[in-house]
């Protein structure tokens, strides 16, 4: 009952500060004290004891009220840490004052008047201003003494930082002698109090629910600081991460190892007794979650490098001298610098080992339904990954060295494969692909993906025997094939991944193969590569990947060779791509809205021999009896697959954050030979991808807009309207749709894009061909005289013959293997930080922090 009448009295608190006219004295702690004494209000309570508009009210009409409410809440903060907060009413306050300012400071942020009260100097009662917000501060405030003011907001993070390592309210105290012999907070080595065993700390303290708490808390109240970012729309610093993680935050350093220590340790499933998380509160999982919010935020550096380099190039055009550290670039971000220098082979194994073994939870099989615990954090895992990979290419070469980066991938293509379909899951989409893309830079990714895959994961994908790269392979079809259409930016990746690991690919599967054959089949039909003026990209693409193939790896790879000459027309019509005016206008009347059906390929096996024994299939052979071999695949294995998990469309109502554009993966990627040499250096003639980016930059700079402008916010979700949100160049790409047939989405645009001939000869005669054009010249002839001669019914018989054959002197010189490698530019740290604190938003809904504020970085949108 008791905490109940403070509840009221605390909500008629509130009231009373939104009155207009009503402005409360700063000496009336009575008043004050209403907020942080004698109560216990859960973050919950605040939140619904303290609506929006109330806030906005107090903010717009009684600014004086807002600001003594901030003093005084981040005043009483300080003084808890001034007394080492060791007394139960202290806590309480403590926890009281975060609470409140959780509430508050979204608000402040929103309003761009607002943002510069933390960080201006608290003035006296001397200092004449002009702002009502200020002049009630104390004049005799600790942090205002000497000649140089602490602002607001570094008084607010240093006590923050001194309170999650307070002994007995967020760490187990090392030393007991009594409350009178307790450790001055001010003085303590934070560095003994570090929260988990791992990194740099050997020493695992005892266990405190409570404790556990009290530290989730705090670090909300810290990501909400860090949250000004959201209500920007410049490329302004983050000057509270940037405090946050210089060398004035003297807990910089177990800070960091805290945070990375708490993730990398937590096991939710523990000693594995079912249905534990349903009988026990889990206090860690909010910690964990909180943790790696903080760390993906603050590893977000690349902002604040661009800035440092705009502000430098603004100093020298003004001729002005630097002022102090932080309005000159913020200094070295110390979280980034201690993850670089991490370099012990069992710090990199414990990495490693805690985030995949978070990654691969909700992949977890058991006897018994929703018996284990299952996390929503993959992405944040995800985005935790690509930083440490990007930030210590030591971790990444050592995740790469062993088959321990299999363990990574299968939880990527599981989150891939599961949402293609769900247009929410859009961004997670982007960075599975995007760690991919990094991963398949390294030579010895491609090696790794040679190991044999056992299924493990129930996924609606044919059931295959062969490796890993028929997994990568297989999932890559099915987003291509069956993905949702705001994932058409992304086939350059996905292609630009099979590039980059296809020379190391040594035997792939027929299903696999015939994955890769039904992409080039639907890439290379006359309409769809003069559809748009840069879809014959993915065929360069698919072509290199072949070529790579059998150039490197043409012994164990009889499956695909087998499948390139039974479906050798297809090489044969692209070399033979009409260039005149009347054979354009032919290819394009093709083209329908909607599904343009490819002809359909012959599946049973005496289909296959008459095929390559050269005899002619009836042209009305029934649809049914020639589907692709890819849908046979999938019919032979519905069964088997009918309990693996479907990719659904989005719940109608589901919340999604915009996106900005996806960066072109001529501006993601930097070619490289993969073993360089001086006679490396000189473009190969057989690599036509070798002119894609000379074909894009005449494109873009004659009849394209640039897609690629991301250094401008994008207006419209990737999620939202069609025509909106894709680019020009890429609202006429199609989707390979089911059974042979592609999807297409119509240009709405007034100025259609119209091929000449001259286009098409510029990049026709560049395919890559020669290679492929060259096996079929020896192969086909020896394949249809075997069917002949023997009298061949079974196409088991013609593998065998492939696999003992060999082209050794036969074919053209090998080109050198060429990889695009990541680089990272101002697109994708744009597109990440965007992508981040959306991910953010949307994940902190107990309650939601940033809902009904005025975001400026994204749009929130419902399916």
């Amino acid at each position: 009952m008791g905490n109940s009448d403070s509840k009221l009295n605390f909500r008629k608190a509130i009231l009373q500060l939104s009155q207009k006219a009503q402005k409360i004295d700063d000496t009336d702690d009575q008043f004050w004290d209403q907020f942080w004494y004698g109560h216990q209000t859960s973050l919950e309570d605040v939140f619904a004891l303290v609506p929006s508009m109330e806030i906005r009210n107090i903010r717009n009409n009684n600014p004086g009220n807002l600001a003594t409410l901030c003093y005084k809440a981040v005043e009483k903060l300080a003084l808890a840490v001034d007394n080492s907060c060791r007394t139960h009413v202290e806590q309480q306050c403590v926890l009281n004052c975060v609470r409140l300012l959780i509430r508050i400071l979204p608000y402040i942020f929103e309003d761009e008047k607002w943002r510069e009260f933390f960080w201006s100097s608290l003035p006296t009662r001397n200092t004449p201003t002009s702002s009502d917000g200020v002049d009630t501060l104390h004049e005799n405030s600790p942090r205002t003494a000497g000649a140089q003011p602490v602002p607001l907001a570094q008084s607010l993070i240093n006590a923050l930082c001194d309170l999650l390592f307070c002994p007995d309210f967020t760490v187990t105290a090392t030393r007991r002698a009594g409350p009178d012999k307790a450790e001055e907070l001010a003085n303590i080595d934070s560095c003994e109090y570090i929260w988990e065993a791992g990194v740099g700390f050997a020493h695992s303290p005892p266990k405190n629910a409570n404790m556990e708490k009290r530290r989730a808390e705090i670090l909300k109240l810290l990501l909400t600081c860090f949250s000004e970012t959201i209500y920007c729309l410049t490329d302004e610093p983050n000057s509270w991460i940037a405090y946050f993680t210089s060398a004035d935050n003297r807990h910089a350093l177990p800070l960091f190892t805290s945070l990375l220590n708490t993730v990398c340790a937590y096991d939710p499933v523990g000693m594995g007794v079912p249905y534990n998380h349903l009988l026990f509160a889990d206090t860690t999982e909010p910690l964990v979650e909180a943790c790696l919010q903080i760390l993906i935020v603050t590893l977000d550096h690349d902002m604040i490098m661009h800035q440092q380099q705009q502000l430098e190039l603004r100093r020298q055009m003004q001729g002005s001298q630097p002022a102090n550290s932080y309005d000159d670039g913020f200094g070295d971000n110390l979280f980034i610098n201690y993850l670089s220098r991490v370099h012990r082979d069992e710090d990199f194994h414990f990495i490693l080992k805690g985030i995949t073994r978070l990654l691969n939870n909700p992949l977890l099989q058991n006897y018994l339904p929703n018996s284990t615990k299952r996390l929503h954090c993959h992405q944040e895992l995800l985005i935790l990954f690509w930083k440490v990979c990007d930030f210590n290419k030591k971790f990444l070469y050592f995740v790469l060295k062993s088959s321990d980066v299999l363990d990574i991938l299968i939880p990527i293509l599981y989150h891939l494969n599961y949402s293609r379909a769900d247009q929410s899951r859009v961004g997670l989409m982007h960075i599975g692909v995007f760690i991919l893309l990094l991963l398949s830079g390294e030579r010895n990714f491609g090696v790794r993906l040679n190991k044999p895959y056992t299924a493990t994961v129930p996924m609606d994908i044919p059931v295959f025997t062969g490796t890993h790269a028929d997994l990568l392979i297989t999932v890559f079809h099915k987003i291509i094939a069956t993905g949702h259409q705001r994932l058409q930016p992304l086939f350059d990746c996905l292609l630009t991944i099979l590039v980059n690991v296809s020379p190391y690919l040594k035997t792939l599967s027929m299903v696999a193969s015939v994955k890769l054959l039904h992409l080039l089949e639907a890439f290379s039909t006359p309409w769809f590569l003069l559809s748009a003026p840069n879809n014959h990209h993915l065929v360069f693409f698919l072509l290199e990947i072949f070529n790579n193939i059998i150039q490197y790896q043409f012994d164990g790879n009889s499956n695909l060779v087998y499948t390139i000459i039974r479906k050798r027309h297809v090489f044969h019509a692209m070399a033979n791509l009409p260039s005149d005016m009347a054979g354009i206008a032919k290819c394009l009347s093709g083209r329908k809205v909607g599904k343009f059906n490819i002809p359909p390929v012959p599946h049973t096996n005496s289909a296959h021999i008459a095929a390559l024994s050269g005899r002619q299939l009836s042209a009305d052979v029934d649809d049914e009896d020639c589907e692709s071999e890819t849908e046979s695949h999938d019919k032979q294995s519905e069964i088997q697959e009918e309990n693996a998990m479907q990719a659904l469309p989005a719940e109608p109502g589901t919340l999604k954050t915009s996106l900005l554009e996806t960066p072109a993966i001529n501006q993601m990627t930097e070619r490289e030979a993969a073993h360089p040499s001086s006679e490396d250096t000189q473009t190969p003639t057989v690599d036509g991808t070798s002119d894609i980016s000379q074909f894009e930059q005449v494109n873009r700079t004659t009849t394209i807009p640039s897609r690629n402008d991301i250094s401008r916010r994008s207006n419209t979700s990737l999620n939202s309207n069609e025509s909106n949100a894709i680019p020009k160049e890429n609202q006429s790409r199609l989707s390979v749709a089911t059974r042979g047939s592609i999807r297409m989405v119509p240009n709405a645009s007034a100025d259609h894009w119209t091929p000449t001939p001259e286009w098409i000869v510029s990049w026709r005669s560049k395919l890559p061909l020669q290679t492929i054009m060259r096996l079929l010249q020896v192969l086909v002839p020896q394949v249809e005289k075997i069917c002949i001669d023997k009298g061949l019914t079974d196409e088991s018989e013609i593998l065998k013959f492939l696999q003992h054959g060999t082209l050794v002197g036969l074919l053209p010189v090998p080109h050198p293997i060429l990889i695009r490698k990541y680089q990272a530019n101002a697109g994708t740290t744009a597109w990440f930080r965007t992508y981040i604190w959306g991910v953010i938003y949307l994940r902190n809904v107990g309650p939601s922090i940033w809902y009904d504020t005025d975001v400026k970085l994204f749009e929130i949108q419902r399916v």
